[in-house]
C-alpha cells in the first residue's frame, strides 16, 4: 500500500481491519478464510449461527477501535521531541518515522485524490492532515472531531 497505509501500520496493531484492508494482497485472502470459519459456527447451534455472527462483528469492530490521540501521544513522549502532530502532517509524519519531504507529502496528496494546487504545499498540507485525521477516523480510529474539522 501507500503512504496512507504505512501510517496505518504506525498507529492501528497489526491485527486490526485497516492494517488488514490496507494491503492488497491480503484482501481478496479474507474471503477465502470466511468460509473456513462459517462451518465451524453452525455446529453449536445451526438455529442461532445467523445473529451470533451478526452481533459478534460489530463488538469486534468495537473492540478494534484505536484511541489515536492517545497512540500519538504516547509515541511523542517516547521520542522526546517536540512536534506539532496536530495540526501539521509533517510533524505527524516525522513523529510516525515515515518521510515527511514535499515529494512524499504529493504522493500522499495524489493517494489521497487531492485536486488543489500541489505547489502550494502550505493549502496542501492543511487539506492532508484534516484527510489523514479522518481515514483514520473511518477506520477504527478514534479521532476528536477538533483534528478532523
Amino acid at each position: 500500500m501507500g503512504i496512507l497505509g504505512d501510517i496505518f501500520h504506525k498507529i492501528f496493531p497489526g491485527h486490526h481491519p485497516a492494517n488488514t484492508q490496507a494491503q492488497a494482497t491480503p484482501a481478496p485472502q479474507a474471503p477465502a478464510q470466511a468460509p473456513a470459519a462459517a462451518p465451524q459456527a453452525p455446529a453449536p447451534s445451526a438455529g442461532t449461527t445467523g445473529t451470533a455472527g451478526a452481533a459478534a462483528a460489530p463488538a469486534a469492530t468495537l473492540n478494534q477501535q484505536v484511541d489515536v490521540e492517545e497512540v500519538l501521544t504516547n509515541m511523542q513522549k517516547q521520542s522526546g521531541q517536540q512536534l506539532n502532530w496536530r495540526t501539521s502532517i509533517v510533524d505527524l509524519l516525522k513523529l510516525l518515522n515515515l518521510d515527511s519531504s514535499l515529494q512524499a507529502r504529493k504522493d500522499l496528496a495524489a493517494e489521497l485524490h487531492y485536486t488543489g494546487d500541489t505547489n502550494d504545499s502550505a493549502s496542501m498540507n492543511i487539506w492532508l492532515h484534516k484527510q489523514v485525521m479522518t481515514k483514520l477516523a473511518q477506520n477504527g480510529g478514534k479521532v476528536p472531531a477538533d483534528l478532523q474539522d
